[in-house]
């Protein structure tokens, strides 16, 4: 028998328990509404398996002590209880979707590249056979033990800080990541997000690992920051980056024939904004997380609630508002390059994005789509605004899965 001190201890661990369970998990469906509380916005769903383990954990501990309390305070208990099931059924969400989610981006991924898409990718790239390669690709969309243990990331050779601009006295650099042998390879340039005013090259470490050990060279870049520097100032940043790329591909072993740009958030937007330039260095294929769109669009019809405040975003990146510069808008915003055929482009984002919500997703696959352009929309229910933050979380697992597959048929 526990003496009453340890007793009390244990059945106020229990209401605390359900209290922080059904916290956390209702950020799975709450739209978090200020920039604070982004983070558990963004991280609640991605982290929902282990949230189901605090609530079954918790339901477990209220049912113990609510069947052991004097019954005028069992009505507390039996709060607790409902709470714990509330927060079982929101953690438990995003894991029922997953299937279902998962089958519509393969049909997806089939739409926009073909039926037989695979079938270009060479079979020793699928497998990984060659000893330069250890690593092959993903075998499912979605391992549940990753989300407790990791992905599991190998050796690759990791070279910082390499300077490859300096405009306005501003030094800009690169890091590179390469396969653990020497060797060519197709080119993955990556752009960190961060509203245009944040940010370096060290963002997402682990996912450039993890693709410069698939048989990548990854390069890193950095761009200047608004609101000091304003548009163009960051798209130059990029353009100055690729022209080092081309002109030193021997050196840091990537074939200038076969280079992709990737990027998150703002660097999404950076990213198409490059490769869709008339006069842009040839691009094999862009991938844009959540990046946005339609500057102009995005100013006039904000989300709700609105925890970034886009309009003062915007306002920082452009130097004021679409009436006061319409043509820095249009100038600045990928979708108003959409008019010819376009490099195969691959856009995946969260339903549940509060920066840049998916409406304007849908609409730019539908423009790329009328000019011909290759495209792919892979849409995460559940996911948040830089869901990928959570690099094992269960939208960053899809978001590999296809992303590995685009590129790899995009530069076969």
């Amino acid at each position: 028998m526990m003496s009453h001190p340890i007793r009390r201890l244990f059945n106020s661990l229990a209401l605390l328990l359900c209290s922080v369970g059904l916290f956390l998990s209702a950020w799975i469906v709450i739209p978090a509404p200020t920039r604070r509380l982004l983070p558990l916005g963004v991280g609640a769903p991605e982290v929902s398996p282990w949230l189901l383990v605090l609530n079954a954990i918790a339901f477990a501990t209220v049912l113990v002590v609510s069947s052991r309390v004097k019954r005028q305070r069992r009505w507390l208990y039996r709060l607790g209880l409902f709470a714990t099931l509330l927060g079982l059924f929101w953690s438990a969400l995003p894991l029922l979707q997953l299937p279902a989610t998962a089958q519509r981006m393969a049909a997806a991924m089939v739409e926009g590249l073909g039926a037989d898409y695979m079938a270009k990718i060479p079979s020793e790239v699928q497998q990984m056979r060659s000893p330069k390669l250890p690593r092959q690709m993903r075998s499912q969309p979605f391992v549940l033990t990753e989300v407790f243990t990791g992905i599991k990331l190998g050796e690759v050779r990791y070279t910082p800080n390499i300077q490859f601009a300096a405009p306005d006295n501003v030094p800009l650099s690169l890091d590179i990541y390469q396969p653990p042998k020497p060797g060519l390879y197709p080119a993955l340039v990556v752009i960190y997000g961060g509203s245009w005013q944040n940010g370096d090259p060290t963002q997402n470490a682990s996912f450039n690992r993890y693709m410069a050990e698939r048989g990548y060279t990854v390069f890193a870049i950095d761009y200047r920051h608004a609101p000091r520097y304003q548009f163009p100032a960051q798209l130059e940043d990029v353009q100055a980056a690729l022209t080092f790329i081309y002109q030193n591909a021997a050196k840091y072993e990537a074939n200038p024939k076969r280079i992709a740009l990737l990027g998150r958030s703002a660097g999404g937007h950076l990213a198409m904004l490059a490769a869709y330039q008339p006069d842009a260095l040839p691009i094999r294929a862009v991938v844009s997380y959540y990046g946005p769109f339609n500057l102009t669009s995005g100013y006039k019809d904000p989300p709700y609630p609105d925890p970034l405040n886009v309009r003062a975003v915007l306002e920082a990146f452009l130097g004021g508002t679409p009436d006061e510069l319409p043509e820095e808008y249009a100038k600045a915003s990928p979708a108003s390059y959409v008019t010819r055929p376009l490099p195969p482009t691959l856009l995946v984002h969260g339903s549940r994005d509060n920066i840049v919500e998916v409406r304007f997703a849908r609409n730019m696959y539908n423009r790329l789509g009328a000019t011909g352009t290759t495209r792919v929309l892979l849409e995460i229910p559940w996911a948040e605004h830089a869901f990928d933050a959570i690099f094992n979380g269960l939208s960053n697992q899809l978001a590999l899965y296809y992303t590995e597959r685009f590129l790899h048929w995009a530069l076969k």
